[in-house]
């Protein structure tokens, strides 16, 4: 009998000491996220949340990435990415926000340990996170303004609350690249360590969060986030649909095309 094909560990999941740790694992794609990466981040991290065994988890990524974003070759420029799909059930389904929607409502504290490149998405996924560690290898950019679109629901809903209002704008609307220290500057991340030094800083603070009472832990991660996020379900439907109108235009075709050819864009608006 011809064994079923199973998918490739894009994402991989572990639970030890009460710890949950969920490690990206594409580094030949810098981490970049494919659809069956996401399909999987999301299974972890659902899994993370009603296990009764975890008490804290770890997002990190296989050097020498965090997570570079979306995998433009498979996800904006492939048969299933969002410019060739035409129905919004297609859209609604072949989507990053249910992995978001994954992070965001995980009951248990994560830790983003950022080893390298959070960009993008990946940048997203560390401001999931309850926590940012990052090595002194790490760069974070919301790069969504190149590529012609809007940021998902992270860069609204967590980034200005974290770093304020005004530094959010500038780093939304410029897509900059800024490095782990300039990141520790302001208050993007609780610290940076060196690079071979962060999955033990990470697992320390983890164990230390872990050895206190579970119940108490969820409750606590739950009144953190009322008083400083509120719901995110509206700008996340918000965003969602504002991307899949800009994925229809020519700058973000440039965007992409640019990308792909290495060459600077040349964005006209439409």
């Amino acid at each position: 009998m011809t064994e079923p094909t199973r998918a490739p560990d894009d994402v991989m999941y572990t639970v030890q000491d009460h710890i949950a740790t969920i490690l990206l694992n594409r580094p030949h794609r810098r981490n970049a996220l494919n659809w069956n990466a996401y399909a999987q981040l999301e299974a972890a991290l659902k899994a993370a949340s009603v296990d009764p065994e975890v008490r804290c988890v770890i997002v990190s990524g296989a050097d020498p990435a965090f997570c570079s974003g979306d995998d433009v070759l498979e996800i904006m420029a492939g048969p299933k990415s969002f410019a060739a799909t035409q129905s919004a059930a297609t859209i609604v389904t072949f989507q990053p926000t249910p992995a978001a929607m994954a992070a965001l409502e995980c009951e248990k504290p994560m830790i983003a340990a950022v080893n390298g490149a959070a960009i993008g998405w990946g940048m997203e996924l560390a401001l999931f996170a309850d926590i940012r560690i990052a090595s002194d290898k790490a760069r974070f950019s919301e790069m969504f303004i190149k590529r012609g679109l809007v940021c998902d629901v992270g860069g609204f809903y967590r980034l200005p609350a974290i770093v304020g209002p005004a530094k959010a704008a500038e780093l939304l609307f410029t897509g900059d690249i800024i490095d782990a220290a300039e990141a520790a500057r302001i208050g993007l991340v609780s610290e940076v360590v060196p690079h071979e030094a962060l999955m033990d800083r990470a697992r320390a603070l983890a164990t230390r969060i872990a050895a206190n009472p579970p119940l108490a832990l969820r409750f606590m991660k739950a009144g953190l986030q009322k008083s400083a996020y509120g719901d995110p379900r509206e700008i996340g439907a918000w965003a969602i649909s504002t991307i899949r109108r800009l994925m229809e235009t020519e700058d973000h075709k440039e965007g992409v095309a640019s990308f792909l050819e290495k060459r600077e864009p040349v964005f006209n608006g439409r």
